[in-house]
């Protein structure tokens, strides 16, 4: 007899977010307006920083508790902070929002967390970007999104991640064309975006680092969100609140003093992590 699915009570519920200034402008994306028609929004479901993230390395940034305050712990190997991780200590709301989803899934099986993730879905969810914050922790979570979007058809789910491991092993079956994925470059498995041939997003500190690179730079989440540039490498503008004196710190000042337009805001504000 199979497992029978219990809905969740409130308490149990996963907690999807609206969409942020940046991924608003997806509405305005001409390929997308059809995952948006009947007046369809864009959401995001978001985990903690860091803790749910097992591949990061160059943007490593987790909230920890010191003498009961909350700050910013950054890796080893950071090299640019976490612009999501930043957002948990200024935002309690935003922490605690994070912390309750990451908790109600990291001890789930795949039936679960695949039941989970569709109980909570608004129910005018056109476009989900997967993790605004965090990113797929186990194989199972990444299966169970896989899932979610083979049982929605209707509606547009897409990621950035840096677990690479658990999308080349999900790629042993075909998964959904709605479910678009970008490999996050700076993480511990980068060897695998050559391997399996991966199209890749890559934080750069310039537009001279993006033109060497030969990539366009993503200024709206479009290049991430649709399916027709799945195979498409793209560069983000470095972003965020970063470490005084880093490197990451003295290329944001140098963007701003030439007045670069920012992703990820019509005003030039950074708004969103990768």
């Amino acid at each position: 007899m199979g497992r029978v699915h219990q809905p969740p009570s409130r308490i149990t519920m996963l907690k999807f977010s609206k969409a942020n200034t940046k991924l608003k402008q997806l509405h305005d994306v001409e390929e997308l307006k059809y995952w948006l028609e009947n007046k369809r929004k864009v959401y995001s479901l978001d985990l903690l920083s860091g803790y749910s993230c097992p591949a990061a390395k160059d943007c490593l940034s987790k909230v920890v508790q010191i003498d009961g305050k909350r700050k910013i712990k950054d890796g080893k190997d950071c090299k640019f902070r976490c612009f999501s991780a930043s957002q948990e200590v200024v935002f309690p709301a935003v922490y605690d929002n994070r912390k309750h989803n990451f908790d109600l899934l990291r001890n789930d099986d795949e039936f679960g967390m695949t039941c989970s993730i569709e109980d909570a879905m608004p129910k005018n969810l056109g476009i989900c970007r997967i993790h605004v914050a965090g990113d797929f922790f186990n194989q199972s979570y990444f299966n169970a999104w896989a899932n979610v979007a083979r049982n929605n058809p209707d509606r547009l789910f897409y990621a950035y991640t840096k677990s690479l491991r658990y999308w080349a092993l999900g790629s042993t079956y075909i998964l959904p064309k709605n479910l678009v994925l970008t490999a996050s470059r700076g993480g511990r498995l980068d060897f695998m975006i050559d391997k399996y041939n991966l199209r890749e997003a890559k934080v750069v500190f310039s537009v001279a680092e993006a033109d060497e690179l030969g990539y366009t730079i993503d200024h709206d989440d479009s290049h991430a969100a649709i399916p027709s540039q799945r195979d498409n490498s793209f560069a983000l503008l470095i972003h965020g609140q970063q470490p005084k004196g880093s490197e990451a710190s003295q290329a944001l000042k140098q963007l701003k003093s030439e007045k670069v337009k920012f992703s990820y805001g019509k005003t030039g504000t950074p708004l969103s992590g990768v």
